[in-house]
């Protein structure tokens, strides 16, 4: 009868102890941090930021490290704590309204919503590390009210080691660079 128990007990328990030992760890969450920047006075007074345009290669959880040789390398456990396009809107936002110290600025898709004095679009092209291992941002910006403009951009910005970490204090810098860009063309 005990023996009868114990190998009920066992059958029990492997199932549990099979799905344990095939179970992936939990990924690694980066984000992005804000970076400080030149402060522009004369800028539009309101400011609405559209949703970020993203690559769709970027439109992944997974931090995707390189776009080179065809072939695209994503970190399989170190994803982004958010979807990209708000992680880098909510970042532009902190920058800008930083550079922007008389201006109010807002995400188009957030709960406020005023007439702005002008938008600014953002598309990125590309956000990953080249073949000689620099992280590259490409971007299109245009800027629409009284001073409308457009602009590519390209960043490149070495990053610090070889880590997840290192990419995304990188990408953080690259960003910080998209914001003084934005912030220079509302100034005029």
């Amino acid at each position: 009868m005990i023996a009868r128990r114990s190998l009920g007990l066992l059958a029990a328990a492997l199932p549990t102890a099979f799905l344990g030992a095939c179970a992936s760890p939990n990924p690694t969450l980066y984000t992005l941090a804000p970076v400080p920047g030149q402060s522009f006075p004369a800028a539009p007074r309101v400011v609405k930021l559209r949703t970020v345009g993203l690559a769709r290669y970027l439109e992944r959880p997974q931090i995707v490290r390189s776009s080179e040789d065809y072939r695209l390398d994503v970190m399989s456990n170190d994803w982004w704590g958010e979807p990209l396009g708000a992680l880098l809107a909510r970042t532009l936002i902190a920058e800008l309204t930083q550079r922007l110290p008389g201006s109010t600025v807002y995400l188009e898709s957030g709960a406020i919503s005023v007439n702005p004095d002008a938008t600014v679009e953002v598309n990125i092209q590309r956000m990953d590390l080249d073949a000689a291992g620099q992280l590259v941002l490409a971007a299109q910006i245009a800027v629409t009210g009284r001073r409308p403009a457009t602009r590519s951009v390209r960043f490149e910005v070495t990053p610090a080691n070889s880590s997840t970490s290192g990419f995304a204090a990188a990408a953080s810098t690259a960003v910080g660079q998209l914001a003084d860009a934005i912030a220079g063309m509302l100034a005029g």
